[in-house]
């Protein structure tokens, strides 16, 4: 091997193994906010919903629902002020607060209270990850160029047996499976 090829070869494991350093935070946070954005259909990984049911005291009629009462609503959650309130059926009032809400059914004696937050950590990787922030865009696509980067550099370190013209290049081709056949089968529904 030459002076050259050597040089070249650990600037490569350099450039390797920095990046890597570099961008290993973000792998993870793409990796654990992908993960949870796998899973929307089996949990809300942005927020925790919290509903309680309240039985109330007795029965209403929309007549009754002054602002006096809305405020006599709000205590049974806990509720200081409210932001709007409305009336989607004759039998129903929704009291809207600043991250909750409360529903009131009349002739049913009961009010359901659904408190929304942000699921903590979670919420802030998936608006990286779903490119929600502006601008965020192109940080993404730069993160996708050193991804490849680090992809490309990897493949080269290891020589000989173990290596890309070794038993490599039979790993790359086995790692095309698993896509290739959820293409097959995609197309095939």
């Amino acid at each position: 091997m030459n002076l050259n090829t050597k040089k070249i070869r650990r600037l490569n494991a350099e450039w390797h193994r920095d990046l890597g350093y570099f961008f290993s935070s973000l792998i993870l946070v793409y990796c654990i906010s992908g993960i949870a954005l796998n899973h929307v259909d089996d949990w809300n990984a942005d927020f925790i919903l919290n509903k309680k049911e309240i039985q109330l005291e007795k029965k209403f009629d929309i007549g009754e629902i002054t602002e006096s009462e809305i405020n006599e609503f709000n205590r049974l959650v806990g509720q200081e002020s409210y932001k709007v309130y409305d009336f989607p059926t004759p039998d129903q009032v929704k009291i809207y607060y600043e991250n909750s809400s409360l529903h009131v059914y009349f002739t049913e004696q009961k009010a359901i209270f659904e408190d929304v937050r942000k699921r903590p950590v979670f919420y802030q990787t998936n608006v990286l990850h779903r490119n929600s922030l502006k601008g965020w865009k192109w940080a993404s696509d730069i993160f996708a160029f050193f991804l490849i980067a680090i992809t490309i550099t990897g493949l080269f370190i290891v020589r000989g047996k173990y290596g890309i013209s070794g038993r490599g290049k039979w790993l790359i081709g086995a790692g095309f499976l698993p896509p290739l056949i959820a293409i097959i089968i995609q197309s095939l529904i």
